[in-house]
């Protein structure tokens, strides 16, 4: 079985529009597509790049409406992201607003990544009752036409400072053993650790040794297809 690289890209807006359009031009050159989480209300101007970007041979993948937290009625640290906690019916009006958002936007799609890769058990029937695909969250792809799951764990860096070197080392040492393991590595990037030059230099690492250790670029709807062949 051959290694997988799938990169998503998330955080996209007009604030963050040329880090995001830096990283597609230096994955191009490698052959290496993004899968882009997009969230509608959030994203802005970016929207026509995104569109362009689907034209190129880039995955659209919705990732929430606005990331409002639930439930309102706890202080912020408490709250969970936006789809963690939703039974279905509340999960299914907020989809109903993201399709129709990403409707008016010529961005179309029938998969999903929930905010934080969190997603509660009545999102997922939301999901199904919406014609979506897939869903990927934390720890699996899911197939949603076939009930399938391809377990494969989000690998990411987070923002804080705090053992940022350390991180990142670690970061790369875990693509190059998924990759020469022979498994899907999930490589998340968020669009503000771009303006890290430690992140970016981690994550372009990582992708680079997963590449030179034979992991075949590949977008979460290709996995997910292949999946289920």
């Amino acid at each position: 079985m051959t290694a997988r690289l799938l990169v998503s890209l998330s955080g996209i807006d007009a604030r963050t529009l040329h880090h995001c359009a830096d990283l597609a031009e230096h994955l191009g050159r490698r052959g290496v597509p993004l899968s882009l989480l997009v969230a509608p209300r959030l994203a802005g101007a970016a929207v026509d790049w995104v569109r362009t970007r689907r034209l190129a041979g880039d995955d659209v993948l919705l990732h929430g409406f606005d990331h409002t937290r639930e439930p309102r009625g706890r202080t912020v640290s408490m709250r969970r992201p936006e789809f963690a906690s939703l039974p279905a019916h509340e999960a299914g009006l907020r989809l109903t607003a993201a399709m129709s958002a990403m409707e008016r936007a010529g961005l179309h799609t029938t998969g999903f990544a929930p905010p934080r890769w969190l997603a509660s058990r009545g999102t997922l029937i939301a999901l199904q009752r919406k014609d979506f695909t897939l869903c990927a969250d934390l720890a699996s792809i899911h197939d949603l036409r076939t009930g399938g799951s391809l377990r494969a764990r989000v690998q990411s860096l987070s923002s804080h400072e705090r053992a940022e070197t350390w991180r990142c080392f670690a970061l790369v040492l875990a693509a190059t053993r998924v990759a020469r393991r022979a498994g899907a590595l999930r490589l998340a990037i968020d669009a503000v650790d771009l303006a890290r030059p430690a992140h970016r230099a981690a994550y372009f690492d990582a992708i680079d040794s997963a590449l030179d250790n034979g992991a075949t670029p590949t977008t979460y709807r290709a996995a997910t297809a292949l999946s289920a062949a």
